[in-house]
């Protein structure tokens, strides 16, 4: 049971890093210049290549906490904290599915969104993660 919840805790971990970065990689998409084409194709791949990456580390982290859920432990005595936690993993999936869909929208030319939007939007992983660390930790219900 150890290695599952170590490696839950490694790929949730670098789930986060990349839902934390590719909202930024956003930010500098917004922000650049419409002339200047190499510089948003640079940021374009960036992005691309990053969700391809962060994308089986999210699926993996997901599995992993269901395991530990589903096998490891009475799922239906436990806590509301664990259904709780539970929801804001499927937030972070939605979040990140949605961050899919921007980028879609950038690699059509198509993003509405100024960069003051995608710095409010970077936040909220951070929340989710505040909340979830919180969840873990103390089990408040």
């Amino acid at each position: 049971m150890l290695w599952v919840k170590s490696l839950h805790i490694v790929f949730v971990v670098s789930w986060f890093a990349g839902l934390f970065y590719l909202p930024r990689i956003f930010v500098n998409l917004a922000m650049v210049p419409a002339d200047s084409k190499a510089e948003r194709d640079r940021l374009l791949m960036m992005a691309n290549k990053l969700y391809r990456f962060m994308t089986p580390l999210g699926v993996l982290a997901v599995v992993l906490g269901l395991v530990l859920w589903v096998v490891y432990d009475d799922y239906f005595v436990k806590g509301a904290w664990l259904h709780v936690k539970t929801l804001l993993a499927l937030v972070l999936v939605a979040y990140h599915l949605y961050c899919g869909r921007l980028l879609r929208g950038f690699a059509a030319d198509r993003n509405a969104r100024g960069h003051v939007w995608f710095r409010w939007f970077n936040e909220m992983p951070v929340i989710v993660l505040f909340v979830a660390v919180w969840l873990v930790i103390f089990k408040p219900f």
